[in-house]
């Protein structure tokens, strides 16, 4: 129902009239109503605090955390004291998943590592296609977390904190900066493997409205269940019902000032267009068969397969996706997220890993040279890192058979990251002489989202929005730009 307003309440009133709009504007002014174009588009591009360097992200998170000890950060020594115990000095008051400190084994790594590019970075005999990155990558050694369980780790790479409730770094981006896509989600999800264990936490709003919701496309089919236009409607009846639904919903928002009212309504329309956009962006057809091979879209699943993260297609699937990424910021979107699960690997280590590293090595290479190829990689970052790393110690379930693995490790972890304001070629951060934990350039997750949030032209202190009587933010309490990983 319409209600009529009085020319004496517009003008009195401070909950509706003129007092309103001075309020508004106060607001306004001080930074306070950040997402106060209720009525309009919530992904419209927004005004960064700083010239960025970055303008979108292809953040490649590896869910169960792998070895770093045997993919990015090589450690000799570790190898010639293979099957020692842990130095007491080391072990007292560390606290495992499941490992023992002051009782396991030291576990060298059979793997080979080689310099690779002008920059000599070593990579293991794991990543052949990654390391031929070398020069385009800066790789992290010394990031450390708070938490060595999975769920709360990925909640804090992923969201700042160990807490369920807090927005995602995707959300972050898209609420501070919206997005250079009309027809397309401003925040993307694809995954493949076997699923992270913190699930749709991993890609929450939060607090921040539903509109910077990380939105999980699929890779084949329907992207989005339920986008198709309904069997026997028109897309100009669909479009008249929606403009019906888009009037009833502002007249609520008139009188509630609901913002998720506003939101409903940009998700309506959004959904409608993306039913013309969406069936594009998967139709690879107009690719060329070099860049299927390059992506390993045709690759096969190995025979017999009982590895950890086997699914029947995570080989086909990740390759699929990590195009499909290129595709997304090519039109636009501002955050994708690739998940790639399980990296758990407490036993079995070295067949599992060499699967798992099968399945990203080549997509994920081929991501960084496309970009490159194609004039985009300096203004999109790329990320590949999971939760936490695992120990140099052996996690060893010896009673049922099973092969040597790693316990979880938060002490210590490696990550890689190129373009978007990256200085490549270079290594960050050092660990000490086992791998326990950082020696030079300690690297906390939050630092991480300082750098991340900088090169986007955002200050992580000043990107925050006031919930619960805090003025929250990704970086929680903490965060320091890390100033050696940025090009200029």
């Amino acid at each position: 129902m319409h209600h009529d307003l009085l020319r004496r309440d517009f003008l009195a009133t401070t909950a509706s009239g003129l007092g309103a709009l001075a309020l508004g504007s106060l607001f306004q002014g001080e930074g306070l109503l950040a997402d106060s174009n209720v009525s309009g588009n919530p992904l419209a591009p927004k005004m960064p605090h700083f010239a960025p360097t970055a303008k979108r992200c292809i953040f490649i998170f590896l869910a169960g955390a792998p070895s770093q000890i045997d993919l990015l950060d090589p450690k000799p020594m570790l190898a010639e004291r293979d099957g020692q115990t842990l130095p007491a000095s080391v072990s007292e008051g560390v606290r495992l998943a499941f490992t023992n400190a002051k009782t396991a084994h030291l576990k060298g790594s059979p793997r080979t590592f080689t310099p690779h590019g002008e920059c000599g970075t070593p990579f293991s005999d794991y990543l052949p296609h990654i390391a031929t990155c070398a020069d385009d990558l800066a790789v992290v050694r010394s990031l450390h977390t708070d938490e060595f369980n999975h769920h709360p780790a990925q909640l804090v790479m992923n969201t700042g904190v160990g807490r369920l409730g807090r927005p995602s770094v995707g959300s972050w981006v898209t609420y501070g900066l919206g997005s250079e896509s009309e027809n397309l989600p401003g925040y993307v999800v694809l995954s493949a493997g076997t699923g992270a264990s913190g699930g749709t936490s991993n890609w929450s709003s939060g607090f921040l409205p539903s509109s910077y919701r990380g939105v999980v496309f699929r890779s084949q089919g329907d992207p989005v269940l339920n986008l198709e236009q309904p069997a026997g409607v028109s897309r100009a009846d669909q479009q008249a019902s929606l403009e019906a639904i888009r009037e009833l919903n502002q007249q609520r928002f008139q009188l509630t000032q609901d913002t998720e009212i506003s939101n409903r309504i940009a998700s309506y329309e959004l959904a409608f267009r993306m039913q013309a956009a969406a069936p594009e962006l998967l139709d690879l057809s107009g690719e060329t068969q070099a860049t299927h091979d390059a992506y390993g879209l045709d690759r096969p699943e190995p025979a017999n397969n009982k590895h950890r993260g086997y699914t029947g297609n995570a080989h086909a699937t990740f390759g699929r996706n990590c195009l499909l990424a290129r595709r997304l910021v090519e039109r636009g979107v501002r955050f994708v997220n690739l998940y790639h699960a399980s990296w758990d690997h407490h036993d079995a280590l070295d067949k599992d890993l060499k699967y798992n590293c099968s399945v990203i090595d080549q997509p994920a290479a081929a991501l960084v040279k496309d970009l490159k190829q194609r004039d985009l990689l300096d203004e999109t970052l790329v990320v590949c890192t999971g939760e936490f790393g695992r120990t140099p110690i052996a996690d060893t379930h010896e009673q049922s058979g099973q092969k040597p693995g790693r316990d979880h490790h938060r002490y210590a972890f490696s990550m890689w990251m190129a373009g978007g304001g990256i200085k490549g070629g270079q290594v960050v951060g050092q660990t000490d002489e086992l791998g326990w934990a950082p020696v030079e350039d300690p690297i906390h997750v939050n630092d991480f989202h300082a750098t991340l949030l900088h090169l986007f032209g955002l200050d992580h202190l000043a990107l925050s929005k006031r919930f619960g009587g805090f003025d929250i933010r990704l970086t929680n309490v903490g965060g320091e730009v890390v100033s050696k990983l940025l090009a200029s």
